[in-house]
């Protein structure tokens, strides 16, 4: 396994081993050892697991302290683009999103620390994500900023009117009014 930077600090992509042969391809999606020698040192304690059809946008969603979260997130089968966005107060990319594709094709992994909000759409039927989560789910503690904020401006590279979100997802504020109690650390 290794490691490659992004545009923000903090989020990740990691590369995993493939051993590829003529019955398919073998590579670990998890070793806690792996990633701790890689500095990802957090203790992962439940995996959720997303379907999606083509077109869905999931998030953008995290989770308040002191329940916040950090994510390993892979897709399974099909294709995404994950958007993660930081508001972590004070870091000097606050308020900054970057996107990254994933497809179960790459087995690549996306490292999401704590004080980032996430989110991602399916650009494939069938997509199935795994979300592996170092805390677990408080449901009071959720909170989410709606993706389609103007002043974010997060380009989906997907048409409009075949989006397919939920009211719930629609109904979060816009990010200059979402609760964040998250302060970047240098």
């Amino acid at each position: 396994m290794k490691t490659i930077e992004l545009d923000i600090q903090g989020p990740l992509i990691i590369e995993t081993n493939i051993f590829p042969d003529n019955r398919g391809c073998f590579y670990e999606s998890f070793n806690i050892k792996k990633l701790s020698d890689l500095g990802i040192k957090n203790n992962f304690v439940q995996d959720n697991v997303s379907e999606s059809k083509k077109g869905v946008v999931r998030g953008l969603h995290y989770q308040l302290n002191p329940f916040s979260q950090a994510k390993l997130i892979i897709v399974l089968s099909g294709k995404i683009l994950d958007v993660v966005v930081d508001i972590r107060k004070g870091s000097p990319t606050f308020g900054k999103h970057l996107s990254v594709e994933l497809a179960s094709k790459d087995h690549k992994i996306l490292f999401i620390p704590k004080g980032f909000a996430h989110g991602f759409i399916a650009l494939e039927d069938e997509t199935i994500v795994q979300y592996k989560c170092d805390g677990y789910y408080s449901p009071e503690h959720e909170r989410g900023i709606n993706i389609t904020d103007p002043i974010l401006n997060i380009n989906l590279n997907y048409p409009k009117d075949k989006i397919i979100i939920t009211d719930r997802d629609l109904q979060f504020p816009l990010f200059d009014k979402a609760e964040m109690n998250f302060i970047y650390e240098a």
